[in-house]
C-alpha cells in the first residue's frame, strides 16, 4: 500500500511539489488517527453518560410527582 502524499508548495517561487511521507511522517500520521479516534470514542460514551444521567434525574423527579414542565425546568434542555 502507499503511503498519503505530501504538498509542498513554496510561495516564493509558486513551485508546487507532491511526494509521498516519509516513515517517520507516516507513522506519526497513523498514531494521530488512532488518537482522534480514542478522543471521538471518549466523547461519545461522555455524551451517552450525560444523557443516561438526565435520563435518569427526569424519571426520578417523575416518580415524585412533578409535572414533565417541572422536570424540564429542573434538568433543563
Amino acid at each position: 500500500m502507499s503511503k498519503p502524499m505530501i504538498r509542498i508548495h513554496n510561495t516564493a517561487s509558486g513551485e508546487i511539489t507532491d511526494r509521498e511521507m516519509t516513515d517517520a511522517e507516516y507513522k506519526l500520521y497513523e498514531a494521530n488517527i488512532k488518537e482522534n479516534a480514542q478522543r471521538e470514542a471518549e466523547a461519545q460514551a461522555k455524551a451517552a453518560a450525560k444523557a443516561a444521567a438526565k435520563a435518569a434525574a427526569e424519571s426520578k423527579l417523575a416518580a415524585l410527582g412533578l409535572t414533565a414542565d417541572e422536570v424540564a425546568a429542573i434538568v433543563g434542555n
